[in-house]
């Protein structure tokens, strides 16, 4: 769903994304013909082993090119035509906002109506309630401020359960960590809950509703959301285009668990290219396809950035063309649809295998199709820079973390710092230096790429100082710190990975040493001991994560040898570190040599730091699985 962010995924990553960045590669040569289209889409399968691909390019009048390339099945040889069905992730969260804003036109709910009036019934937690209730829209728009469904319920199999026996199954996720309405945090819970206060509203099941309020009138003759036989549903393989999935049956399948065929996905893109028409007839009035478009609830939207999130409809831009759209991703499926409603065209791709190197090329190489033709919106020009904007100059850090358990990683990953230069904002985090951002308001900033044409919108702004502190928005919430806070948080680091790396450098010094009768030192053996177990948890740590690799939700998300392994050896971390500090505080200085002495004052401190800091953010003894 989205391309879930598995949350421990991040920490695999962080070791390399501290050193490194992936050097980008060069887009294709925009493509003359559909056949030369094909040719490209076909040798990306073939170079990256993604078994197939669903795809349709679409203008307003009708589509361009509808077709499956490559294999739905790689075990029969099946393959994938223009109706096989793909799974479509979180582009089925839009259905959720459609059904909603179809109520509000006729007049049985508001998207302002608070959402514990509707469905009491559906626990959630707001501390805020009282005075910034969470309301409809912000289960659509994602700023209700919940974190995202924990990993439990993402390895649910759900076959069988209704939506309300999925929200029930574990509700401890949907806990407001902010005021609700202010802070775009994606959250798979959200358009589920929506999806109830529709079968509520209704009486009727939502995957009912959905299917003759929508799929039918809009043309979308075999979109289900639910498990089809094969060869009619593409089966979905790992990134080696060879290890199938078993079928996800979503716990909330309002979420994210439409099946759909090319010809399916062709009729819905041509759906918002004629704003809510389908058939001759309009399904739902245009002025609600301008609402999905329109993000409404952030600070940034209510000060004005059209840029962002709306009902299941965002904004994004690519090679100076603005976008709106949504894509999907579940084990082994990743989808796109997005569509240029000023230029009446819009594409769907969808592939059966979790290869997001090979996704992303179909995506550039389609894209560079579509466009070959089209000339670019007009860049604003560059403005002035607030007179303020110094004031807006320091060290940032997000402050709207997606999942609550990532959030130690993302307060260290993800520190930012803002500084003006050249009439330009000047962005500069664990990825570039000094990327620049263009004033186009007093307050609202474009993107501007070193390599790609300039952003036409503005994406990022400053907010106006409220009682929670100094924001700004680039990328996501981001909220200003202390410098003094960000040097020590940098500097800590500094010592922890200095720390890390020198046991594990010193270790087999040591133990050597210990072999030979004159070297032995039994009263510093223990202080050396403890460090290194403590060392050794953390790579056993990462290592399950790692070895978890494409099947994270499964072994993650149940009581599983990787599982139960993160809790042991975060536990064990942390009762070495203390070991080490004990031993240390109880050794006589006389039986130990001042310089190892003070080396494990200094990496036993760190370790004790790193406890502290990991068992603030609920990291120490972990359980994924409850």
């Amino acid at each position: 769903m989205n391309r879930i962010a598995r949350t421990l995924a991040l920490i695999a990553l962080a070791a390399t994304a501290c050193f490194a960045q992936a050097k980008k590669e060069e887009p294709p040569k925009p493509a003359q013909s559909i056949a030369e289209l094909k040719q490209q889409l076909e040798k990306i399968l073939s170079d990256t082993h993604t078994p197939g691909i669903s795809v349709a390019i679409v203008h307003r009048d009708g589509p361009e090119w509808v077709a499956g390339l490559g294999k739905s099945d790689v075990a029969t040889n099946h393959a994938t035509t223009d109706e096989t069905l793909f799974r479509i992730g979180s582009t089925s969260k839009a259905f959720a906002s459609l059904s909603i804003l179809k109520l509000v036109n006729e007049g049985k709910l508001s998207l302002q109506d608070p959402v514990h009036q509707l469905v009491p019934e559906i626990w959630f937690e707001n501390r805020w309630e009282a005075t910034d209730p969470v309301r409809v829209v912000d289960l659509l728009e994602h700023t209700t401020g919940w974190d995202d469904m924990h990993m439990r319920e993402y390895a649910k199999n759900a076959k069988g359960m209704t939506l309300r026996e999925g929200l029930d199954y574990d509700h401890h996720s949907r806990t407001s960590r902010w005021r609700p309405g202010t802070r775009m945090s994606y959250c798979n819970s959200g358009p589920p809950v929506a999806a109830y206060i529709v079968e509520k509203i209704t009486g009727e099941r939502f995957e009912d509703y959905v299917t003759q309020n929508f799929f039918l009138p809009i043309g979308m003759k075999t979109a289900t959301y639910f498990e089809q036989p094969s060869p009619q549903l593409a089966t979905l393989y790992h990134g080696d285009g060879k290890t199938p999935y078993p079928y996800w049956h979503i716990i909330e399948r309002p979420a994210g668990a439409i099946n759909a065929s090319a010809r399916d996905m062709a009729a819905y893109v041509q759906f918002y290219l004629n704003r809510g028409a389908a058939g001759g007839a309009q399904v739902i009035p245009s002025a609600s396809i301008d609402r999905m478009e329109t993000p409404t609830r952030t600070w940034e939207a209510q000060a004005g950035l059209k840029a962002g999130y709306g009902l299941s409809n965002y904004t994004s831009v690519h090679d100076g063309f603005v976008y709106h759209g949504h894509n999907g991703g579940v084990d082994g499926g990743i989808t796109e649809m997005s569509y240029l409603p000023e230029y009446n065209v819009g594409y769907f791709y969808s592939i059966n295998s979790a290869n997001g190197a090979a996704f992303g090329k179909i995506g550039d190489a389609i894209r560079a199709y579509i466009t070959k033709n089209l000339t670019r919106q007009p860049v604003p020009a560059a403005g002035q820079l607030p007179a303020n904007a110094q004031q807006y100059a320091g060290w940032y850090e997000p402050a709207a973390p997606r999942n609550e358990f990532s959030h130690f990683l993302e307060n260290l990953l993800g520190m930012s710092r803002v500084r003006f230069g050249g009439g330009n904002l000047l962005l500069t985090n664990i990825g570039q230096i000094d990327q620049p951002f263009v004033p186009v308001s007093s307050s609202q900033f474009r993107y501007l790429p070193k390599k790609d044409h300039p952003e036409p919108v503005a994406t990022a702004m400053l907010f106006t100082p409220n009682a929670e502190g100094r924001f700004v928005f680039i990328g996501g919430t981001l909220k200003r710190i202390p410098t003094w806070l960000a040097i020590s948080e940098i500097a800590l680091v500094a010592w922890f990975l200095l720390a890390f790396v020198s046991i594990l450098f010193y270790a087999p010094f040591w133990i050597f040493g210990g072999l030979i009768k004159r070297r032995r030192r039994p009263a510093e053996r223990m202080m050396r001991l403890w460090p290194l177990i403590a060392v050794l948890s953390l790579l056993a740590f990462l290592g399950l994560v790692i070895l978890s690799g494409s099947d994270t939700i499964a072994r993650l998300g149940n009581l599983t040898f990787y599982s139960f392994g993160l809790t042991v050896t975060t536990l064990l971390f942390a009762a070495a570190s203390l070991a080490g500090a004990v031993t240390l505080w109880r050794a006589r200085k006389v039986d130990i040599r001042a310089s190892v002495r003070w080396y494990s004052i200094a990496v036993t401190t760190a370790l004790l730091i790193a406890v502290v800091y990991l068992a603030c953010f609920g990291v120490i003894g972990i359980r994924t699985w409850s």
